[in-house]
């Protein structure tokens, strides 16, 4: 099988098991949605400054819930012993990576998109013409955001205090990635400056070229660990 074909199999494996579980769609709704709320009632009613919160609540809320979606990624296989089955597959490691990263782009695409609406609801955020240039950030936001959060939800997979290291090790690495998120985000919804905007989508997408190209390289040496 091609190796495009593989990363294509490893990531409906993942999509089709959280598809019958649930388990993580739930618990990162639920908790993307609470985290909306008590951030709007807790900025309070002025349009201007809810207007203003918008953009880092809303990369916050994806970014707490992207942490829950990579964590679960590996730890449903691990319980059973199937992560250690699918390494002895004979294909590259880099493989099983993207395929991993596939699944959980694809779920925090779908994430950013449910919750963009419900954003522009909570803190009088107008999406106006923008609303493609707001796509593309969360394509490329989730796109870093999943790189880092994948690579280190493996390399945390086989500790004991996996769920307090993953975000310790992690948010530092992907700070860049969410800066340059909220920025495009604040760019696109607060100034209406398209040109600003893409400046720093285009750093955006080259913080997630060199990610992909590390993380990418180095895979095989956390998992033969």
């Amino acid at each position: 099988m091609p190796e495009f074909g593989i990363v294509l199999a490893i990531a409906r494996k993942d999509l089709l098991q959280e598809l019958r579980s649930r388990a993580v769609t739930v618990a990162t709704i639920f908790f993307s949605g609470i985290v909306l709320i008590i951030l709007a009632f807790a900025i309070g009613q002025e349009e201007r400054v809810l207007a203003g919160a918008a953009p880092g609540v809303l990369w916050v809320a994806l970014a707490f819930s992207g942490v829950i979606s990579a964590a679960q990624s590996y730890q449903s296989e691990l319980e059973e012993t199937a992560f250690e089955q699918l390494l002895l597959y004979p294909v590259p490691r880099a493989t099983i990576f993207l395929g991993k990263l596939l699944a959980n782009w694809l779920y925090m695409v779908l994430l950013g998109s449910l919750m963009l609406p419900v954003s522009a609801v909570f803190f009088d955020m107008p999406l106006g013409p923008g609303w493609p240039l707001l796509l593309l950030t969360v394509l490329l936001g989730t796109l870093g955001f999943g790189l880092i959060a994948t690579f280190y939800a493996a390399l945390t997979a086989n500790l004991r205090a996996r769920e307090s290291l993953l975000p310790v090790l992690m948010f530092p690495v992907v700070v860049p990635i969410l800066l340059a998120a909220v920025r495009a985000t604040g760019a696109i919804v607060q100034l209406g400056n398209f040109s600003l905007s893409l400046s720093w989508l285009q750093l955006l997408a080259g913080f997630d070229l060199v990610y992909l190209v590390v993380c990418t390289a180095i895979f095989h040496f956390v998992v033969e660990e």
